[in-house]
């Protein structure tokens, strides 16, 4: 069971002293928006690499941009340990999850809460996780979709079938009150923003929701 707090939520000023504080986390999840595949406009490359150099955890990103063939490599190359692209977006997701563990980071995908993930399913063996979204992506600080949990038993019944380890991550309203189900129903990697962020301790928060999901692990 892995916490990945979402910086979305954090201090943009202060990113460096919002990642110590998040320093017994496993992922830092860090939501790259371009303002066309999602409205929102957040961080890109430099930033990333700029967080890379002074993070104590590895770099979680999520990439919801537009033609990600093209720009999720970068990511990678650039000290990134997991990339997520949208299946929406991707033109290649073979090729593309290839190169990103080319590059020697893990291949993720993620399916919007409109997506089925059914079509999907054979690209398993590519992949290193698949991120579930509990919210429709584009900001943070949303309720959370329950209806979005058969999805993640779904997935998690074709990795079981698939044989392989594929993460599933959740991101979208995660917190103490929805993580239980959401590992209940085969979820092991947490993306948390104002849940973790909006507390006064951060780093107890990250310890109360991996012992949450712990509790109720699949």
């Amino acid at each position: 069971m892995q916490i990945s707090p979402s910086i979305l939520s954090a201090d943009f000023a202060n990113l460096e002293t919002e990642l110590q504080r998040i320093s017994n986390a496993d992922w830092a999840h860090v939501d790259v928006m371009d303002g066309h595949f999602v409205p929102n406009l957040t961080l890109g490359l430099p930033v990333v690499e700029a967080l890379q150099k002074v993070s104590p955890i590895p770099l979680d990103c999520h990439l919801m941009i537009e033609d990600p063939d093209r720009w999720a490599p970068s990511y990678a190359e650039a000290g990134a340990q997991s990339v997520t692209f949208h299946i929406e977006a991707a033109k290649d997701p073979v090729t593309l999850a290839r190169a990103l563990r080319a590059a020697g980071a893990r291949a993720s995908m993620a399916v919007k809460p409109g997506t089925d993930f059914a079509p999907y399913a054979d690209l398993l063996p590519e992949l290193d996780m698949v991120l579930v979204m509990t919210v429709e992506p584009g900001f943070g600080g949303q309720s959370f979709m329950a209806d979005q949990m058969p999805k993640v038993r779904q997935v998690r019944e074709a990795v079981a079938r698939h044989g392989g380890e594929v993460w599933i991550q959740v991101d979208g309203g995660v917190s103490a009150t929805t993580i239980e189900q959401c590992a209940e129903a085969g979820a092991d990697v947490f993306v948390a923003g104002s849940a973790v962020y909006g507390a006064d301790d951060a780093a107890a928060a990250v310890d109360e929701l991996r012992a949450l999901a712990q509790q109720h692990a699949h």
